[in-house]
C-alpha cells in the first residue's frame, strides 16, 4: 500500500513539475512558426511575406480620415508652406506627448487590462489549469509563433480532423480572438470547442506567454502569422477556417477577415463598431480632445470599417445583458430589455448598409432600427409578424439576383472568393412594404440574440455558423 501512495505521490509531483515548466519556461521553447516560413511553405500564396523592410513597420492597418491625414477641406501639404508646417507641428506637439503619455500608461491598461503583469500573477493558477485541461482532455498542441514585429504569440491548437463528429464540425478551424481581459486558457474558445470545431486559441502580446504591448499594431501583426500558421502549416483550407472574435477581438478578427477576405466565415461576438463611443462614455468629459486624440492615433479599434471590406458570411452575436459594449445612458446593470444602446447595433446597420444600399434606403433602415429594439425572441417574433416578411419570397429574390449576376459576370476572375462582390443593388424598383420586408429577412440573418451579460461565457448551443446564401 505504502508503494502505491509513493508511485501516487510521485505522478502527482512530476505533473505538478511539468505544469510549471509549461508555464514558466515557454520563453525557452523553440520556434515553430515564423511570418516569413510562408516563401518556403507556399511559393504560390497570394499573401506574400512582408519583406524585412517593411517588418518593422508591420501589417498593413486601414486608416480613415480622423486620423488627420488629408482631411477633407484642409489644404494639401504640397500647397503648404513648410513654416506653416513647421508651426502646425510645434502647436500639435505637447497634444501628441500627452497623448502618448496617456496611451501608454492609464490608456492601454483600461483597454487591454490583461496585459497588467498583476492581473497575469493573480489568474496564473487558473491559466495552468486551462492549459492542463486543454492538453489532457482536448490534445491540445502548444505552439510559439513570431511575428513580423518579432513578438513571440503564445497559441494552443485543438485538432478534431481525424474524429469530425456526424455533422463533419472538426474538419472547419475556428480561429479564436479573445476579448481585453481574455486568455485562450479560460476564454471564448470553450464554445466552438465544446460544439466540436477544431480550435486555435492565441494570446494578445503582453498576455500570458505572448511578449509585447497589446496596440492594435502589435495586434494585427500577431493576427496575420496566426492566419499563416493555420494555413501553412496546419493545412486547412481558406474556406475552412472561421474566425470568432469576441469584445475587442472583434478587432483582430475583422482585420484577418479584411486582409484574407478568402476565409470562410467570421462571428463576432458582443463586439462594438468602434472604441471612441465606448471611450467618451468612461472618460471625463472634459477629458474630450484628449481621448478623441488618444484614440485616433493609438487605439484606432474601427472594427465597423473592417467589417465592411470583408465580402464573406458574417454572423453578429448581440448580448441582450450587454453593459460594457453600450452607450445607454442607464447606470449599469442595464434594465432587463435595455438594448438600443448596445453598439452592435451600429455595426449591424454599418454592415447592411454597405452590402444592401438599395434596400437599406429610408423605409430599409427606419424599420431595422426599429427592430433592433427588440431583446427577445417574443418580441422579434411580433414585430416580424406584423410586417408579414416572407422568408421564402425574400431567400427566392436574392438567389435571383446572384444568379442574374453570375450570368452577367461570366469571367469568375472577376468574381469575389464569395460569389458576387459586395454592394448588391437587389431592391431597386421593391415596393416599400416589400423593400422594409427584405431588410428585416437580412437583419435576423445577420444578427441573433443570446440572453447573457458581457463576460458570461457563451454555450456552445449558442455557437452558430453564418448565414449564407
Amino acid at each position: 500500500m505504502c508503494v502505491i501512495c509513493f508511485v501516487k505521490a510521485l505522478v502527482h509531483v512530476f505533473k505538478v513539475y511539468l505544469t510549471a515548466n509549461y508555464s514558466y519556461n515557454f520563453r525557452d521553447w523553440p520556434v515553430d512558426f515564423r511570418w516569413d516560413d510562408v516563401r518556403a511553405a507556399s511559393g504560390g500564396s497570394s499573401h506574400r511575406a512582408l519583406t524585412c523592410a517593411a517588418a518593422v513597420a508591420g501589417v498593413w492597418l486601414l486608416r480613415d480620415a480622423a486620423l488627420g491625414e488629408d482631411a477633407p477641406g484642409r489644404p494639401l501639404r504640397g500647397a503648404r508652406s513648410q513654416a506653416q508646417c513647421l508651426l502646425q507641428q510645434i502647436r500639435q506637439l505637447p497634444g501628441q506627448l500627452a497623448s502618448y503619455a496617456l496611451a501608454h500608461s492609464l490608456g492601454r491598461w483600461l483597454v487591454y487590462p490583461g496585459s497588467m503583469f498583476l492581473m497575469t500573477r493573480a489568474l496564473l493558477p487558473l491559466l495552468q489549469q486551462g492549459q492542463e485541461r486543454l492538453v489532457e482532455r482536448y490534445r491540445g498542441r502548444r505552439a510559439k509563433l513570431v511575428a513580423c514585429d518579432g513578438n513571440e504569440i503564445d497559441t494552443m491548437f485543438m485538432d478534431r480532423r481525424q474524429h469530425p463528429g456526424s455533422h463533419g464540425r472538426g474538419l472547419l478551424l475556428v480561429i479564436c480572438c479573445e476579448g481585453n481581459a481574455g486568455f485562450y486558457e479560460m476564454g471564448c474558445l470553450s464554445a466552438p470547442l465544446e460544439a466540436g470545431y477544431s480550435v486555435l486559441g492565441w494570446n494578445h502580446p503582453g498576455f500570458g506567454g505572448s511578449t509585447g504591448a497589446p496596440f492594435p499594431q502589435n495586434d494585427a501583426n500577431a493576427m496575420d502569422v496566426v492566419v499563416k500558421y493555420a494555413l501553412h502549416r496546419l493545412h486547412f483550407a481558406p474556406a475552412q477556417v472561421v474566425v470568432y472574435g469576441w469584445s475587442i477581438g472583434g478587432f483582430t478578427a475583422t482585420w484577418a477577415t479584411m486582409t484574407y477576405p478568402e476565409l470562410g466565415a467570421l462571428v463576432l461576438d458582443a463586439t462594438f463598431d468602434d472604441l471612441m463611443p465606448l471611450a467618451l462614455k468612461v472618460m471625463p468629459h472634459s477629458w474630450k480632445g484628449l481621448v478623441v486624440r488618444t484614440v485616433r492615433e493609438h487605439f484606432n479599434l474601427n472594427v465597423a470599417e473592417q467589417l465592411c471590406c470583408y465580402p464573406g458570411p458574417v454572423l453578429l452575436l448581440r448580448r441582450t445583458q450587454d453593459d460594457v459594449v453600450s452607450t445607454s445612458s442607464s447606470l449599469p446593470p442595464l434594465p432587463s430589455g435595455d438594448v438600443e444602446g448596445n453598439r452592435g447595433n451600429e455595426l449591424l446597420l454599418r454592415l447592411l448598409q454597405s452590402r444592401y444600399p438599395a434596400v437599406m434606403a429610408c423605409e430599409g433602415q427606419a424599420v431595422v432600427t426599429r427592430w433592433l429594439r427588440a431583446s427577445s425572441l417574443a418580441q422579434e417574433a411580433a414585430f416580424y409578424g406584423r410586417y408579414r416578411v416572407d422568408d421564402e419570397w425574400c431567400l427566392a429574390l436574392l438567389r435571383n439576383y446572384r444568379a442574374r449576376c453570375e450570368e452577367e459576370q461570366q469571367d469568375e476572375e472577376a468574381w469575389g472568393p464569395h460569389g458576387p462582390a459586395f454592394p448588391w443593388l437587389v431592391g431597386q424598383g421593391l415596393s416599400p412594404r416589400r423593400r422594409r420586408q427584405l431588410a428585416l429577412f437580412l437583419a435576423r440573418k445577420h444578427l441573433k440574440n443570446v440572453e447573457a451579460t458581457h463576460c458570461s461565457p457563451l454555450e456552445p448551443e449558442d455557437f452558430q455558423l453564418p448565414w449564407g446564401l
